[in-house]
């Protein structure tokens, strides 16, 4: 019986893929799998029991992954599962920023009471809120991912140009442009989509020095990483009016009711379709790499699918180096029915299928992290 935390909840029809092999607990001392969205991980204690981390969704920001590597628990993400939530919300927050519309609806409450005259006020006072069409207007992309992609399809569909970054300046995508440096894009857009995750070298990519590359009343939409936009020089940039309006699903505290912020909840993937999307790919992920060793969609081991069936198999999660894995293949000793691995930024994995492998002579070789036999 495997053992199941959920540290958020967690859509019902991933948890209905988890059959009678399966159990949930709330001991997290005890599970063998964790499916999490966004509740922070860092500061928690990994039980040496932890086999695999799923989260139901993109980003793995709340997952201490270095210590995972260190303790051999494998990182699973759902990339793509919550794209078409996001895309939606994106081309949301691209009408809303150039209508002023969030700022006219406001407007419109303070009309209550006004009885009869409500209909003379709007017509005299929704001059104020005018703003562009999004049409034949430049969509700017920063990463191409799952959502990238998706935006960049829907804002060519509604008529407008799109040029994307890309590293090696190519398109698959009909009818949009791909350039290999990423000020092009910036120059050249009237609203700056961000589709990338943060890290050391994208922290704080919006800034002063970028926001001077770009025109005059560019329109940014971050729904992404709230860490990607500096909050001092994105709020500098609206008070003088070179940034039109910047919507956000990461808002923080001094952003909120500043004039051109438009603040949303992190609402990204808040749909139903999206909860549950990402749920049965998660719980998926864990199944595979509980029961048969397969590594999908994982964030800190390579991508390894092994034989289907298979009678006794080991799964050795290991450092690589020169000699590592053939130290590993000669502790398996001769009796090897199949044997695969692969390797990714120092991490390496092998699965070997063997009627009777010696566990303990396998994690004694060089490099091993973690040894498990299914």
């Amino acid at each position: 019986m495997f053992k199941i935390s959920t540290l958020n909840k967690i859509s019902s029809k991933g948890l209905d893929l988890l059959d009678e092999k399966y159990t949930l607990t709330e001991n997290i001392e005890e599970a063998d799998g964790i499916l999490v969205r966004s509740q922070d991980m860092n500061s928690m204690e990994l039980s040496s029991n932890l086999k695999a981390v799923a989260r139901a969704g993109a980003g793995v920001n709340n997952i201490p992954l270095d210590k995972c590597a260190e303790k051999g628990i494998v990182v699973f993400n759902t990339p793509g599962a919550n794209a078409n939530a996001v895309k939606e919300l994106v081309i949301c927050a691209a009408l809303l920023s150039s209508r002023k519309i969030t700022d006219a609806i406001d407007w419109c409450k303070t009309l209550k009471g006004e009885g009869e005259n409500v209909g003379k006020l709007v017509e005299k006072g929704k001059s104020s809120f005018t703003g562009p069409e999004i049409m034949d207007k430049t969509m700017g992309i920063v990463g191409m991912g799952a959502i990238g992609k998706l935006v960049a399809e829907a804002a060519r569909d509604l008529g407008m140009r799109v040029v994307c970054f890309d590293r090696k300046g190519e398109s698959e995508i009909r009818d949009v442009e791909a350039v290999g440096d990423i000020d092009a894009v910036f120059s050249a857009s009237d609203y700056l989509s961000l589709h990338i995750p943060c890290n050391d070298y994208t922290r704080n990519i919006i800034n002063s020095e970028s926001i001077g590359k770009m025109k005059d009343g560019v329109r940014i939409l971050n729904f992404a990483r709230g860490e990607l936009v500096n909050s001092d020089d994105i709020l500098a940039a609206l008070a003088c009016g070179k940034v039109a309006a910047y919507a956000t699903d990461f808002p923080t505290d001094e952003q909120l009711g500043v004039p051109g912020v438009i603040a949303i909840p992190h609402l990204g993937a808040s749909t139903p379709e999206s909860e549950d999307n990402c749920a049965v790919m998660a719980a998926d992920e864990l199944i595979g790499y509980i029961e048969r060793g397969e590594v999908k969609n994982s964030v800190n081991l390579p991508a390894l699918i092994p034989p289907a069936e298979f009678e006794k198999r080991v799964c050795v999660i290991y450092r690589d180096g020169e000699g590592v894995r053939e130290g590993i293949v000669a502790a398996l000793g001769g009796n090897i029915v199949s044997l695969c691995s692969a390797a990714k930024k120092g991490i390496g994995y092998l699965v070997c299928d063997t009627p009777d492998p010696d566990a303990e002579k396998i994690s004694a070789a060089n490099g091993v992290i973690r040894v498990r036999v299914i």
